[in-house]
């Protein structure tokens, strides 16, 4: 059972963050406790850098005591260094794959943003950049990346296993001379996953970027990538960030990007995407308050849950993606966490591939400890 203690701290801390996400500016009327623990919270959640460039575009910098400014400086500092990283590590494979034109070469979720310039990219922290291409070439590319000074993260034969035989991607690489690391992408989600997206249906829609040598995914995918990332692919802690990238999308498209609405669920439907659009719209509703047409609302009920499924994500995800509070653990948000990190579990593999593979990585972590593994 949830204390009341736990339950308003959830609260008090979900009001901060939200006001702190509709305005930034307002963080100058706050006293010193209640900024100090926004800052902090929007740290937690990776939002620190974001709030910043909206508190320098609001100019109301001068008004926050020092060490706030200085907090927010740094931040965006940290965030504009990732950027120029990223641009330079795209930029590098580029080069290394200049012999192979032939071959698209999508960039995805962060490195998309700042390509496109989406509002989500100011003040984003970078952690990789994602990359997908065509199973086929995929060995093609991964051969000239390493030819130019890319590297696999060391991993047991195992787990290389599990990322070239059951997942949509590679091991993670990095060039010998930069910490950048590089996600080789074939798909959005696992071959052994509940959803099958077809992703030459995503690489047909792909966009061009002029001049760049790379492609972004058509909006609608963007979009739809980023809410199975969340709701299929990802373990959810503190993952608030990846929701307010879905909220920036969903209100940046849906005001620039004409017939944006109307194909936007055709296509959760046509790529497989239709339950992780249904919470990524679900929530990005009653969580950020997005501007989602009614008509799109209810063509995603469709894809619905049964009802004691919902009635429970209902009460996981806000628990889960929220930031706990910096000084008090709440055991409701750890609970909510083990649960989802069980769901996204189910949903990766069929259960006696999933029995196989938790069974085996309970043996390594307990009778081989030392040995590196990394899936």
């Amino acid at each position: 059972m949830t204390s009341s203690n736990e339950t308003a701290s959830h609260e008090a801390v979900r009001r901060c963050v939200i006001a702190a996400l509709r305005d930034p500016a307002g963080i100058a009327r706050l006293t010193a406790g209640e900024l100090d623990l926004t800052l902090r919270l929007m740290r937690r959640a990776q939002l620190l850098g974001r709030l910043a460039w909206h508190v320098r575009a609001a100019g109301v910098h001068e008004q926050l005591p020092r060490t706030a400014r200085d907090a927010l400086v740094g931040a965006l500092r940290i965030a504009e260094a990732k950027a120029h990283e990223a641009r330079w590590e795209l930029d590098r494979v580029v080069w290394a794959l200049r012999d192979e034109a032939q071959v698209p070469l999508i960039a995805m979720k962060g490195c998309a943003y700042l390509m496109t310039g989406t509002p989500n990219a100011s003040g984003r922290l970078f952690a990789d950049v994602d990359l997908l291409v065509p199973e086929a070439d995929l060995a093609r590319v991964e051969s000239r990346l390493v030819a130019h000074g890319w590297r696999g993260a060391e991993v047991t034969p195992y787990d290389d296993n599990y990322y070239r035989l059951w997942t949509h991607e590679l091991p993670p690489m990095s060039h010998v001379e930069r910490e950048v690391e590089i996600d080789l992408h074939h798909n959005v989600l696992m071959r052994t996953a509940r959803f099958k997206p077809d992703a030459s249906l995503l690489l047909a829609n792909a966009r061009a970027l002029s001049g760049t040598g790379l492609a972004v995914l058509a909006p609608t995918d963007m979009v739809l990538h980023a809410m199975t990332h969340l709701f299929a692919g990802s373990e959810m802690p503190d993952a608030l960030r990846e929701l307010v990238d879905i909220q920036d999308l969903l209100r940046h498209f849906g005001a620039h990007e004409a017939g944006f609405w109307e194909r936007f669920w055709p296509r959760a439907v046509q790529l497989d995407l239709a339950r992780p659009a249904f919470y990524g719209l679900r929530y990005a509703k009653q969580l950020l308050d997005a501007p989602i047409p009614a008509e799109v609302l209810r063509a995603s009920q469709s894809a619905r849950p049964p009802a004691p499924v919902l009635w429970l994500m209902d009460r996981l995800v806000p628990r889960a993606l929220f930031p706990q509070h910096p000084d008090r653990h709440s055991h409701a948000t750890s609970f909510a966490r083990s649960l989802l990190f069980v769901r996204v579990h189910w949903l990766r593999m069929p259960p006696p591939m999933l029995a196989r593979h938790l069974s085996y990585k309970f043996w390594r972590r307990l009778i081989q400890p030392r040995e590196p593994s990394s899936a």
